[in-house]
């Protein structure tokens, strides 16, 4: 009996050591944390230029000849990174970054008028991944929105900006903009 207990009261220690996020650290899986992620944004400082690729409801508005523009900004003393995609034209919107306790979060400020909020997932170096958590001025099971985000950091020092768009509660498209930093 004593050993029944034993072996119940190990195996339950030992699943809580696996399912504590303690158990495998950021570094030998692979993983990063939110700090270290919005090290990684904050790197980005500056203008990124590129091509569009589109499916579904972007794919009219992702044309391969057209150039993408995304200027990246440090501010408030480090504590936000600013992302202005497509600046100066009718499409211009606005994300920003920032760090909130342990989490990464990114608000993007939609041309459609509304304001989906985003945190990082569960992301390595070579690409950070943001899932939908809210928003303002929109109802996910209806209107169209922005809702996931990806950042892939290639080998070849170009990046891929990733955005999945909702509509109707299920996803609606994708817009993939394919960039390299501007000397």
């Amino acid at each position: 009996m004593i050993a029944r207990h034993w072996t119940l009261f190990t195996s339950a220690l030992l699943l809580l050591a696996l399912a504590s996020p303690a158990a495998v650290s950021a570094e030998e899986g692979g993983m990063v944390d939110a700090a270290a992620a919005f090290e990684k944004i904050k790197g980005m400082a500056g203008t990124w230029i590129g091509t569009t690729e589109g499916t579904g409801e972007a794919e009219a508005e992702a044309r391969g000849d057209m150039e993408a523009k995304l200027v990246y900004q440090v501010s408030a003393a480090g504590s936000v990174v600013m992302e202005t995609m497509m600046p100066g034209t009718d499409h211009e919107m606005i994300n920003m970054y920032h760090l909130d306790g342990d989490e990464l979060v990114l608000t993007h400020y939609c041309a459609a008028g509304n304001q989906p909020t985003m945190k990082l997932d569960r992301s390595h170096h070579g690409a950070l991944k943001f899932n939908f958590t809210g928003g303002t001025n929109l109802d996910p099971a209806v209107d169209t929105h922005i809702h996931g985000a990806q950042l892939d950091f290639r080998e070849d020092g170009r990046v891929g900006s990733h955005w999945t768009s909702w509509a109707g509660g299920k996803e609606a498209g994708t817009m993939e903009f394919i960039l390299t930093r501007q000397e």
